[in-house]
C-alpha cells in the first residue's frame, strides 16, 4: 500500500509473489488498483482451498483479501452471517471478508483456527491485517509513515523491494547468539525495520497512519471440577479428538510427525481413528530413527507405536541421509533464519512428507508448554502440604533422569520459602551477572553485547516471559503467562521448516479449545508421581502401548540427524574457517571460537555444536547481507 497515493505496480508484486512460491507453488495471483494491491501464493491443503481463488474480491462491497488460513468454526460462521446454504461453496478468505463486514474489526476474535489475512477496504482506504491467537501464520511488515505498507509471510519478500532497507538487526544476531533470547519478544526480526505481527493482534493501515492493537486475550477460565481422574481423562479425549478432526480437514493424505512421544503418539492415536472412521487409513507417519534401534529409547518407543493398525510409516535414519542430501546442504543452508538450522531432523522429515505427497502433518510439540506442571510441587509446599510437594519434586527429578534428586528437591524448597519480593529483586539485582555469564558461556563478543545493551535484552525478555513478576499466586494465570513466548516462536520455527518443503505444520495442542481446556486443570490433573502430563496418559490408556505410555525422559535424537550431517559436511567439504572467522568478526568472540575450533577439529564432541552454531550463522549472514532476488 503506498500511503503517499503512488500506484502501486503489477512488478513489484510479481517480485514479492515469486519469492513465496516455495510456499505456494499451486497457483499464483496478484491484484492490484490504484495504491493498493495484494498477492497471494497457493497451497492446496483444504477442499475450500482448491477451488477458492486468491486474492479474493467481495463484489458487493469491493473489499479484497489474501489469506493463509484453515477456519476451524466454519459452520458457525456460515450460521452467524446468514450463509449455510453456502457451506460447500464458500472458501475461508471469503467467509473471513463476511465476519469483517458484519462485525467490523472486532469480527476476527470470532474466527478459530490458524491464520494471517489482509483486506483491502476501499471504501475506508484501509488495509486491515490480524494474526492467530498463537502465531500458527507469519505476518511480516515494514512501515513507512505517510509511504509505505508492505507485509508477506517472509522478510524476503519485503526485502525484494527496493525502497525497503536490507539491514541485519545485530540485536537479532545476539539473540541467537544467546539462545534464550529467541522469544525476547513477538516482534522484532533479524532485519531491521521488518516486524512480525504478534499473535492475537490486528493492524490496521491508512494513509493517516498506523494502529496496532490486541483483539484478544488468554484468560483461563475458572478452575475445572470433575468427579474422577477417568472424567478428566474422558475429557481430556474428547476435546483432543476435535482439534485433530479440525487439522485431517485436507485434500490429500495427511501425516503425523511421530517421535515416539506421548504427545505425538497421542495424536497419531487419535487421528489413526478418526481416519478410520471415514475409511482413509493408513494414516502417514515420519520418523528419524537411530541404525541401532535397541540402544535408542526414542527408536524403540516409535517402533512400538508402529505395531498398530493402519499406519502406513516412513522412517528416516540419521546414517543415511544421502539421499536427502541435495536439498539439506541446498535449502538447508538457505533457511529464514539461523535459528533454524538446528533442527536438521524436522527438515528431513518435512523433506520426505513432501517427496510422499503429504502437505498436511501434524506434531504433539506444543503439548510440553500447554501441559506443563509449572511450579504445582511448590506450591503445595507452600500450601503446607510439604511431603506432597517433596514427593512430586523427587518424583519430577526421577522421570527427567536428573543426576541427582535431592539436588532438585532442595531447589524446589528454596524457591518455595523464598518471598516474592526476594525473587523479583534478586531478578533484577543478578541481570547484569546473568549478562556477563551469557557473555563467558556463548561465542557472543562483548563489543555486541555492549552495542546491543545485552542487559536490557535480558530485562525485555523477563517482561515477555513475565519472570520480573516472580510468584504468581493464581497458578491458572501463571500458566497462561508462559504460554505465548516459548510456544509461538517453537511454532514459528515449525511453520519456517515446513513451509521451506512445501508442507503445512499444524499442532492439535495449539488449538483454542485444548488450550483453554487444559488451563482449566487443577496441579494434580498436570501431573502425579514425578508423571507430566498425566490426564493425558490416562486419557491415551488402551490406545497406546504400555511402554509409550509410561516412559521416562530419554533425550532426543535430533543431535544424532546434527551431528551426522555435520560429518557428512566435513567428510565433503572442508569448512572454511578463515572465511567463517572473517564473516562472523563483527559478532563472535574470536577466542571463543578459535578454542572451540582447536576441541571440534580434535575431534571434541562438546565443542561440535558451538562450530556448527558459527557456520550455520556466518552462513547466513553472507546470504542475508544481499538483497534478495528473483531466479
Amino acid at each position: 500500500m503506498n500511503l503517499d497515493g503512488a500506484p502501486v505496480t503489477g512488478p513489484d508484486l510479481a517480485a514479492m509473489a515469486s519469492l513465496l512460491q516455495r510456499r505456494g507453488p499451486d497457483r499464483t495471483g496478484v491484484w492490484s488498483e490504484g495504491c493498493a494491491g495484494v498477492g497471494h501464493t497457493l497451497l492446496t491443503t483444504t477442499p475450500e482451498l482448491a477451488f477458492e481463488r486468491q486474492p479474493f474480491t467481495h463484489q458487493a462491497s469491493g473489499c479484497i483479501i489474501t489469506a493463509d488460513v484453515r477456519l476451524d468454526n466454519r459452520e458457525e460462521l456460515l450460521a452467524a452471517t446468514g450463509l449455510s446454504e453456502r457451506v460447500t461453496a464458500i472458501g475461508d478468505a471469503e467467509l473471513i471478508v463476511e465476519a469483517y463486514l458484519k462485525w467490523g474489526e472486532d469480527g476476527v476474535a470470532q474466527l478459530l483456527g490458524d491464520f494471517a489475512f489482509a483486506i483491502w477496504d476501499p471504501k475506508r482506504r484501509a488495509m486491515f491485517c490480524a494474526r492467530d491467537q498463537f502465531g500458527m501464520r507469519p505476518f511480516y511488515y515494514h512501515h513507512v509513515p505517510g509511504r509505505l505498507l508492505a507485509f508477506a509471510s517472509e522478510p524476503r519478500a519485503i526485502l525484494v523491494l527496493p525502497q525497503v532497507p536490507c539491514q541485519i538487526n545485530d540485536g537479532r544476531v545476539a539473540d541467537y547468539l544467546v539462545p534464550q533470547l529467541e522469544w525476547i519478544d513477538y516482534t522484532s526480526t533479524f532485519f531491521n525495520e521488518v516486524f512480525r505481527l504478534p499473535p492475537a493482534h490486528a493492524l490496521t493501515v491508512t494513509p493517516s497512519g498506523l494502529t496496532l492493537r490486541r483483539y484478544w486475550t488468554l484468560e483461563p477460565g475458572a478452575e475445572l471440577q470433575l468427579s474422577s481422574n477417568a472424567a478428566y481423562a474422558e475429557a481430556m479425549g474428547a476435546v483432543l479428538t476435535e482439534a485433530v478432526r479440525s487439522r485431517l480437514r485436507s485434500v490429500g493424505p495427511a501425516g503425523v510427525l511421530l517421535s515416539g512421544g506421548l504427545d505425538s503418539s497421542s495424536v497419531v492415536a487419535v487421528a489413526r481413528d478418526l481416519l478410520a472412521l471415514d475409511g482413509r487409513l493408513p494414516l502417514r507417519t515420519f520418523s528419524g530413527v537411530s541404525p541401532d534401534a535397541e540402544a535408542c529409547i526414542e527408536s524403540r518407543s516409535i517402533r512400538a507405536v508402529l505395531e498398530m493398525d493402519g499406519l502406513k510409516p516412513h522412517l528416516v535414519d540419521y546414517s543415511a541421509l544421502e539421499p536427502l542430501l541435495p536439498e539439506l546442504e541446498d535449502a538447508g543452508w538457505d533457511l529464514e533464519e539461523p535459528f533454524d538450522r538446528s533442527m536438521v531432523i524436522a527438515r528431513c522429515l518435512y523433506l520426505s512428507a513432501g517427496h510422499q505427497g503429504v502437505r498436511v502433518l501434524l506434531d504433539g510439540a506444543a503439548s510440553d508448554v500447554v501441559l506443563s506442571a509449572g511450579t504445582h510441587a511448590i506450591r503445595l509446599m507452600r500450601q503446607g502440604r510439604v511431603m506432597a510437594g517433596l514427593a512430586e519434586s523427587r518424583g519430577m527429578a526421577r522421570f527427567q533422569g536428573a543426576h541427582s534428586t535431592l539436588a532438585t528437591t532442595f531447589r524446589d524448597v528454596g524457591i518455595a520459602l523464598t518471598p516474592n519480593v526476594a525473587r523479583q529483586l534478586r531478578t533484577q539485582v543478578f541481570r547484569s551477572w546473568r549478562s556477563a555469564a551469557c557473555v563467558r558461556n556463548s561465542l557472543i563478543s562483548r563489543d555486541l553485547a555492549r552495542r546491543v545493551s545485552l542487559t536490557d535484552r535480558l530485562r525485555t525478555l523477563d517482561v515477555t516471559t513475565g519472570r520480573q513478576q516472580g510468584w504468581i499466586p493464581d497458578y491458572r494465570r501463571e500458566r497462561a503467562m508462559v504460554i505465548h513466548p516459548s510456544l509461538t516462536a517453537g511454532r514459528e520455527r515449525y511453520g519456517r521448516l515446513a513451509a521451506s518443503a512445501g508442507v503445512e505444520a499444524l499442532d492439535p495442542f495449539v488449538d483454542r479449545r485444548v488450550v483453554a481446556f487444559c488451563l482449566t486443570l487443577p496441579g494434580s490433573q498436570r501431573i502425579e508421581g514425578g508423571w507430566p502430563k498425566v490426564i493425558l496418559r490416562r486419557a491415551m490408556a488402551g490406545r497406546l502401548p504400555e511402554t509409550v505410555l509410561w516412559r521416562r525422559f530419554g533425550g532426543h535424537i535430533g543431535w544424532s540427524f546434527l551431528r551426522a550431517l555435520m560429518k557428512i559436511r566435513r567428510d565433503r567439504t572442508a569448512f572454511d574457517r578463515s572465511r567463517v572467522f572473517e564473516t562472523l568478526e563483527p559478532f563472535v568472540d574470536e577466542r571463543s571460537l578459535t578454542d572451540a575450533w582447536r576441541g571440534f577439529s580434535q575431534g571434541d564432541e562438546s565443542d561440535e555444536g558451538r562450530v556448527y552454531e558459527a557456520i550455520a550463522l556466518a552462513g547466513w549472514i553472507r546470504r542475508a547481507s544481499v538483497r534478495p532476488g528473483i531466479g
